[in-house]
């Protein structure tokens, strides 16, 4: 039985990185053309029919360009800090049930690596841990651009995960548990979380903008600038890393929040997986239809809209929720 449990979590761990990965490519394929649709251009269409072919050609241009290091930068730490966004982004999908469970051959498959019954707080820490990626990229750089972005993404993703955190902590309440499993079960038999704790639903979303650098939060890198930001030294699958590291929490945010708050996969029929498929997709596609209608707010805003907005509205909510519980 050990072992083939083993061998389970194997292939779990081997197809969230396989799937993720991919995902990712594909995923940038979607935004060009989502943005190309909303700004009536066509977007990728030479390679390939309609341009699908253009997620191998950058895969393979990824993989097959130059690892420039350039010189004087502290070699170790630039070298290990675009492994530490990836791997942190895929490390918290260890507590996160893409699908209900399912039976093959009398065997139950539970497509999440580990139910832990703090998942939701593992989760977010270790998402949490993946803003050093970008601050020792940026550091380590030597150019003083990067060096500005890697200190302004910090401080956008250290403000934000407040937020994550208090948005959090009314719907922990009524549920009772840090289990994402628990949580998705406790919406089978009322109604979703969102119809509970709208305001907490916001929050949580505002603070996925930021936690994933997207606009209209996009301070890490602003399109609008000339350089990329802390990435600007980095070049081949290093730079790639990065970006699959961004796409990769992306979907993983799209996860968290159908689940915390829009059921998640039900009651673990077929209808329910697909309509968490469903709105993961939804979520995605929210992340790419805010970049085309949406530009980058100022740094100071930012700062703003979180200390001074955000931040009260979640503790008002969560005392509230609480006043609520007592009687």
């Amino acid at each position: 039985m050990e072992t083939a449990y083993l061998i389970e979590t194997v292939i779990k761990i081997v197809t969230i990185l396989l799937v993720f990965s991919a995902l990712a490519g594909i995923g940038t394929y979607f935004e060009r053309k989502v943005l190309a649709f909303m700004q009536r251009r066509l977007g990728p269409m030479n390679v390939g029919p309609y341009g699908i072919a253009q997620v191998a050609a950058d895969g393979i241009k990824l993989f097959t360009k130059e690892d420039i290091v350039p010189t004087n930068v502290v070699g170790p730490i630039f070298k290990i800090a675009p492994v530490i966004t990836a791997a942190t982004a895929f490390m918290a999908a260890a507590a996160i049930p893409f699908l209900p469970s399912f039976e093959i051959g009398g065997y139950v498959v539970n497509p999440i690596v580990s139910d832990i019954n703090v998942g939701i707080l593992y989760v977010l820490a270790v998402m949490a841990v993946g803003f050093y990626g970008p601050l020792l990229g940026g550091m380590a750089s030597a150019n003083k651009y990067a060096l500005l972005s890697a200190a302004r993404g910090a401080a956008v993703f250290i403000s934000y995960e407040v937020i994550t955190g208090l948005s959090l902590l009314a719907p922990l309440m009524m549920v009772g548990s840090f289990s994402l499993i628990d949580l998705n079960n406790f919406q089978i038999e009322g109604y979703w979380m969102v119809v509970y704790q709208p305001v907490a639903m916001v929050l949580f979303l505002i603070a996925g903008f930021a936690e994933t650098g997207r606009t209209p939060f996009h301070l890490v890198a602003n399109d609008h600038e000339i350089i990329d930001g802390f990435g600007t030294e980095y070049s081949g699958m290093r730079w790639g890393l990065f970006f699959i590291g961004e796409y990769a929490n992306m979907f993983f945010y799209a996860f968290l929040i159908s689940i915390l708050f829009f059921g998640g996969f039900g009651d673990g029929s077929v209808l329910g997986a697909f309509a968490l498929l469903g709105k993961v997709s939804f979520f995605f596609f929210f992340f790419l239809w805010t970049r085309a209608a949406w530009p980058d707010v100022r740094p100071d805003q930012l700062m703003w809209l979180c200390w001074k907005v955000l931040m009260p509205l979640a503790v008002i909510n969560i005392v509230i929720t609480g006043f609520v519980m007592m009687f």
